[in-house]
């Protein structure tokens, strides 16, 4: 019996009869060959953690556009966080921690320079729109490995197209990914929009700090104990009052942060480069990279150049931008 072997049996006798067993997973795209150490979604995270597409998210905007100070979130630490919220309720639940890992590692990849300030731009200018989570799914199905993909399990892809809107995800441990995606970038962006001066801690509902906690620590301790506390079976379920106070966090974020002018300020400028980069690229495919050039060849020139500006860091935006638009001095 093999390492992965005996692993695939601790999770039938440990996990939750309602868990996802990598020993039943709907596997994936192209057959392989399973690893003698490692079950399917583990083998999915190392894929993830490796692929070019995670380490460009050190330099992807969370909330605050190519932050000074090295202590604000990046796409990178937020999905970091993301995981470990994730696999503490998982385990706590008797759910696959290793699926919930994988999901969670890669939900954001499709993320567009700028964060969300970028994805309405592209929204705006491809036919059908832009939807990073939907990015995310091509990412790993056509883009990373030079168009290979990485061939994930159908579980880990379900659970990246499912981590924001729309309908849920087929498994539990893609649903507690949503959950922990909003527990996470909640508590962390008050945290960096304190620092930033941009809120204050007494401007943060009273209802919220009586109920949550008044610290991001004990917020985050709080979500968590009431979902687990509180879900049963294969129903995820906060108390009904920390959901209401949760609810209304959510809320006053999107209000006093999310569209606040100060902390947005730079943002109205998102649009116009990443419209020129765009048009740029339409009009120049030529310098697009190869792999994209094949891509335009067999998808579409649209395509391609969404493809290439999702994919760009924030550095990498505006440095392209700069080498195209903006002049160099001139030197003898």
């Amino acid at each position: 019996m093999t390492i992965r072997e005996r692993t695939e049996e601790l999770e039938e006798r440990m996990l939750a009869p309602y868990a996802a067993l990598s020993k039943k997973s709907l596997g994936r795209d192209a057959a392989e060959e399973p690893c003698d150490i490692r079950t399917c979604y583990r083998r999915d995270c190392d894929r993830i953690i490796h692929c070019k597409a995670f380490r460009r998210l050190k330099r992807k905007t969370q909330v605050f556009l190519s932050p000074e100070g090295d202590h604000y979130r990046t796409r990178l630490t937020h999905t970091l966080e993301v995981a470990q919220i994730a696999r503490t309720i998982a385990r706590a639940l008797r759910l696959n921690e290793d699926l919930t890992e994988a999901i969670s590692l890669g939900h954001d990849l499709g993320h567009t320079p700028f964060g969300h300030a970028g994805e309405r731009a592209l929204n705006g200018m491809i036919p059908g729109g832009f939807r990073h989570y939907e990015q995310s799914v091509r990412v790993v199905e056509k883009l990373e490995k030079d168009g290979k993909g990485l061939n994930l399990t159908k579980e880990v892809r379900d659970g990246i197209l499912c981590h924001t809107r729309g309908k849920e995800a087929s498994t539990l441990e893609g649903r507690i990914v949503k959950i922990s995606d909003r527990i996470a970038y909640i508590n962390h962006d008050i945290d960096d929009a304190q620092r930033a001066g941009v809120l204050l801690e007494k401007e943060i509902p009273e209802k919220a700090v009586k109920v949550l906690g008044a610290s991001r620590t004990a917020r985050i301790n709080t979500l968590v104990h009431s979902l687990v506390e509180n879900s049963r079976g294969e129903e995820l379920a906060m108390e009904p009052r920390v959901q209401e106070a949760f609810d209304e966090l959510h809320a006053f974020m999107y209000e006093h942060v999310y569209h606040n002018p100060c902390a947005k300020g730079e943002e109205k400028k998102v649009p116009e480069l990443v419209e020129q980069l765009f048009d740029f690229f339409m009009n120049n495919p030529q310098r697009l990279p190869d792999q994209m050039q094949l891509i335009a060849y067999q998808e579409g020139l649209v395509r391609a150049v969404c493809d290439h500006v999702a994919g760009m860091t924030d550095h990498f935006a505006v440095q392209t931008f700069t080498s195209i638009y903006i002049p160099n001095s001139w030197t003898s």
